[in-house]
């Protein structure tokens, strides 16, 4: 992508979308490159309306009268803050419990009976949300852990949740839904193992305790390092890389792959898919298995 992006000159210094702002072809430009750089997301022009709507409150807030002003700051030493709110501005943050569900099952039924036989013999168990999103997916997670292994926080048994963005990371550590929101629970689940909190004035649905042991939440951001030094024996990263470009894809396959134990899945999301097939071989709908003696 950033061999693609070039100065726009003459006609195209015309504003690229109509509205309050100044916001030409080269500020779009200016800030794909950032977003690219920052977190592999390629941004098409067609998203420049997306762009324009996000940042523009950026802008008020800041008291900038232009994009120009507003990418001359977040690319300099003062910005590194408002570049962080950028990005939260720019990615996607869709999610809900048990979203495509056979996902769970697949983990409920082929991995978890092993890793719970695992677990009660004090071994090691670990599970990577990628991409974690408000917390929505790791819950999930950790629903049908507790689901198949009631007292799995007893044991060496943790789920990693992770996101680039801080604001939806302390979302998901608050653990705090509404009730639309947990209506894909399943209501034995929800009544065991979550409980009803205030959220404001309203009553909402909280993590319960065994479910915030399993959890632990950080900001990761996938294009930089990765500090986890043991393996993994599922990740989920679901709808993330659908936003990178394909070169941006393959590496990410390429470093899951070290992170598995042997036998260790990847789950991703329904429109995207794994093209390393030299290390992962499917295990189902948009489920991989890291192959045998491969690393």
């Amino acid at each position: 992508m950033t061999t693609a992006i070039r100065p726009a000159t003459g006609a195209r210094q015309q504003a690229l979308v109509e509205g309050e702002f100044l916001f030409t072809n080269d500020d779009f430009l200016s800030i794909a490159r950032m977003l690219y750089d920052d977190a592999g997301i390629a941004l098409t022009e067609s998203k420049a309306s997306l762009v324009y709507s996000r940042l523009a409150k950026r802008l008020r807030a800041l008291g900038l009268e232009s994009f120009r002003d507003y990418c001359k700051f977040v690319g300099g030493s003062e910005g590194v803050g408002e570049r962080q709110n950028m990005l939260a501005a720019l990615t996607t943050n869709v999610t809900r419990y048990f979203r495509e569900p056979h996902h769970f099952e697949h983990l409920k039924t082929r991995v978890l009976p092993e890793l719970a036989t695992r677990a009660r013999a004090r071994g090691r168990v670990r599970i990577w949300s990628a991409g974690c999103s408000t917390g929505q997916e790791p819950y999930s997670i950790a629903l049908t852990l507790l689901d198949i292994l009631p007292d799995a926080a007893q044991y060496d048994v943790r789920i990693l949740a992770t996101d680039i963005d801080p604001n939806v990371v302390a979302t998901g550590r608050a653990g705090v839904y509404s009730d639309e929101a947990v209506q894909p629970v399943p209501t034995a689940l929800r009544d065991r193992w979550m409980v009803r909190v205030k959220d404001g004035a309203r009553d909402a649905w909280g993590a319960g305790e065994e479910m915030r042991r399993l959890v632990s939440f950080r900001e990761l951001n996938l294009m930089g390092n990765w500090p986890m030094k043991g393996r993994f024996d599922a990740i989920f990263c679901r709808n993330v890389v659908i936003y990178f470009d394909e070169a941006t894809q393959a590496r990410i396959w390429a470093r899951f792959g070290p992170l598995l134990n042997p036998g260790g899945r990847l789950y991703v999301g329904h429109s995207e898919r794994v093209t390393d097939m030299a290390r992962f071989e499917t295990d189902g709908l948009t489920t991989y298995r890291l192959r045998d003696g491969v690393r």
